[in-house]
């Protein structure tokens, strides 16, 4: 990788229960366009429908393949657009299997290529709402951005360390973790986002979201973090907001030499 600076730019979206999915996807559009000029754009996960919209996820699912799905495909044009690495948070993706749903993160090139898709691991709700009406994806994902090596993960995966440890180990320099994260564990979401960026010496963006989803009111709380846990760019707002942070990619090879923690790894 080329390494040198990223700019990557949060927006935490406002989930209004009043809006349509097509109007929020038009908006949502307009505010990536709007990003010219940053290398990574980052949405929050499930951000068409909702992440507690548990009985709208089958009428909602897509495909993920951007010549079908409108969110897929909406997003690969304002990616394109906007000539940025678009990370377009999730999507109740349709999977192959009759029946079966998936959260499926969706990665986009600046020519508006899907680059990259990830199935959300650990599904939330405790056998209930996701969890039963999700199947769990099974492979952790990584993206080849020209600059750093993206690792993946999506909102509740946030408390599982050894996915962010394989992603690590697959080369991972920045974790970017899009998330439907409730406002009544917020403090978990922060405690987190700076643990993972701690323990694996790597960036963490973390993008959060607004509004409420189906009537669960969200943390927001977006921050870009970096490997040795200081916070960069942090919003303490509930509101919709655009959060941009620069991020110097040679820190992460300084903290790894300077506190060389993960050489010592031994499971």
């Amino acid at each position: 990788m080329d390494g040198g600076t990223v700019r990557a730019s949060i927006l935490q979206i406002q989930v209004d229960p009043d809006e349509s999915v097509e109007s929020r996807r038009e908006r949502v559009a307009s505010l990536v366009r709007a990003q010219a000029g940053a290398d990574v754009v980052v949405l929050p996960e499930l951000w068409p429908v909702g992440a507690f919209a548990h009985d709208r996820f089958a009428a909602e699912a897509e495909e993920a393949d951007p010549a079908k799905g409108p969110t897929a495909l909406a997003m690969s044009a304002a990616a394109r657009d906007a000539g940025v690495w678009l990370h377009a948070g999730s999507v109740v993706e349709k999977g192959e299997e009759a029946g079966a749903l998936y959260n499926t993160s969706l990665v986009f090139s600046p020519s508006g290529e899907l680059a990259a898709t990830y199935r959300k691991i650990h599904r939330f709700g405790f056998d209930q709402g996701e969890a039963a009406l999700m199947t769990a994806g099974t492979t952790p994902v990584t993206v080849a951005h020209p600059q750093a090596t993206l690792g993946l993960a999506t909102c509740y995966d946030l408390r599982f360390p050894e996915l962010f440890r394989a992603l690590v180990d697959a080369g991972a320099q920045v974790l970017v973790v899009p998330a439907g994260w409730p406002a009544k564990r917020a403090d978990h979401w922060s405690l987190f986002a700076r643990t993972r960026a701690v323990e694996n010496q790597c960036f963490v963006v973390a993008c959060g979201t607004a509004g409420t989803h189906a009537g669960v009111a969200q943390a927001g709380r977006s921050a870009v973090i970096d490997p040795w846990g200081e916070v960069l760019a942090e919003t303490d707002s509930t509101e919709e907001t655009v959060l941009t942070a620069d991020l110097d990619l040679t820190q992460v090879e300084k903290v790894r030499e300077s506190f060389p923690v993960l050489k010592d790894r031994v499971l």
